[in-house]
């Protein structure tokens, strides 16, 4: 008391209502040196999680801000967040693969051929779009889960297996296009509303941030509760709170943006609802952690035993779903699907997009939103390049440099986790 303000000795109302807030203060900077010393700890082990993507993205965005004022804008950070669904779900598609310490080859090729059934069926032949959409879907259901069950029983990598996969549905996708080539789609109908439809009400955005930032801070809590149960070590709720708080400050400021253009795209909010649904499956379910098991050792995980052949079935079926939705998503883009559909640079960029998100090349590392983060890095070079009239080369040139980039990385800090007993 005798080294305080004479304000406060005059009034201890005063002292009382500060009190808490010098605690809640004091809470929050430990929470942060905490996080900051765990961090340490974790990247002097080789464990970087999403700090190499993160600072190249930021790195991106900076340097086309300074050459063109409007690549930060409204209206083309709307349009990045819709180019990247299609791509960027047939990365997470990816994702999995990789988990397995594989490679799905066919995901382009699954992707043309689902898109083709969708637009033979409901344009050529009047089957109700919703009914061709479920058919489409399936058919990379079909075509992925094929290729997985070949790959669990014959024991041939996945590569070799998707590749021929990859010549396969490309020739299937071609004989069922037929002679005409090229399939427009009706710009009205329920496959182009999916990535042209907007949720002008700016409401809707706000709604959305706020529903993702309760479910972050309730999943971290429960995940925190559960923890404590059993005696393990667990995150202080300041450390939730800090937490917490970037993912709001990052989904009210996209919300803004979005709605200062056209409002929240139907199309990302797809995208953001299958990727944060399936890293709670990858993350909180048995078969989720059967995956990562698998991705360290497979034959440690047979010994374990367990059913090496569903998982691997289970893996390559969902990466043949996701191929073919997000072959609907790219043909809702351009309201058509031609014998180009799947080709070109697809497959290559899918892949780098998980790989440069963080997802490791030797399996058991990575989650759903490396995808989101390696597609966001991929489609913001290109976008930048489209901005500055930067031909083609260039952006090819560019994205094979970031790619190989996250390589060397992920294979030096592998080996810094085996150097520390930690992979």
């Amino acid at each position: 008391m005798r080294n305080m303000p004479d304000e406060m000795r005059a009034d201890p109302a005063a002292v009382t209502a500060e009190a808490p807030q010098r605690r809640a203060g004091r809470a929050v900077t430990r929470a942060m040196a905490r996080w900051i010393a765990v961090r340490r700890r974790r990247l002097s082990a080789g464990e970087l999680g999403y700090l190499p993507v993160t600072l190249v993205l930021a790195a991106v965005w900076i340097t086309f801000q300074c050459i063109n004022s409007t690549f930060l804008s409204p209206r083309n950070l709307s349009n990045l967040s819709v180019d990247i669904v299609g791509t960027g779900l047939i990365a997470v598609g990816i994702v999995f693969v990789l988990l397995l310490g594989e490679l799905d080859l066919s995901v382009g090729s699954i992707s043309g051929l689902a898109a083709a059934v969708f637009a033979v069926l409901s344009v050529n032949n009047g089957v109700p779009e919703w009914l061709a959409l479920l058919a489409a879907v399936l058919t990379g259901t079909v075509a992925g889960a094929l290729q997985g069950y070949s790959v669990a029983r014959t024991r041939v990598p996945a590569f070799v297996v998707t590749l021929a996969g990859l010549l396969t549905w490309n020739g299937l996708m071609l004989a069922i296009l037929g002679t005409s080539g090229t399939v427009n789609l009706d710009e009205n109908g329920l496959v182009a509303q999916l990535t042209s439809y907007y949720f002008s009400n700016a409401g809707v955005a706000y709604a959305v941030a706020g529903l993702a930032t309760a479910l972050v801070f309730l999943a971290s809590y429960l995940n925190r509760r559960r923890r404590m149960a059993v005696g393990m070590p667990h995150h202080p709720l300041p450390t939730i709170g800090v937490r917490t708080g970037v993912v709001a400050v990052i989904a009210f400021a996209s919300a803004y943006l979005l709605n200062q253009f056209q409002g929240l795209p139907l199309a990302l909010l797809i995208f953001l609802a299958v990727v944060a649904g399936l890293d709670i499956m990858l993350r909180r379910t048995p078969y989720g952690r059967q995956v990562y098991a698998l991705g360290s050792s497979v034959e440690a995980a047979r010994r374990a035993s367990l059913n090496v052949t569903g998982v691997q079935t289970a893996v390559l079926a969902v990466s043949g779903t996701l191929a073919a939705t997000g072959g609907l998503i790219l043909a809702s883009r351009i309201t058509s699907v031609s014998q180009n559909s799947g080709s070109g640079v697809l497959l290559l960029n899918a892949i780098a997009a998980a790989v440069i998100g963080g997802t490791s090349l030797f399996g058991g590392r990575g989650t759903t939103w490396s995808a989101v983060l390696g597609i966001l890095v991929i489609q913001s070079i290109a976008s930048g390049m489209a901005l500055t009239e930067t031909p083609t080369a260039v952006q090819l040139v560019i994205t094979g440099g970031v790619l190989f980039t996250a390589v060397v990385i992920d294979s030096l800090s592998r080996h810094k986790l085996q150097a520390h007993g930690r992979a």
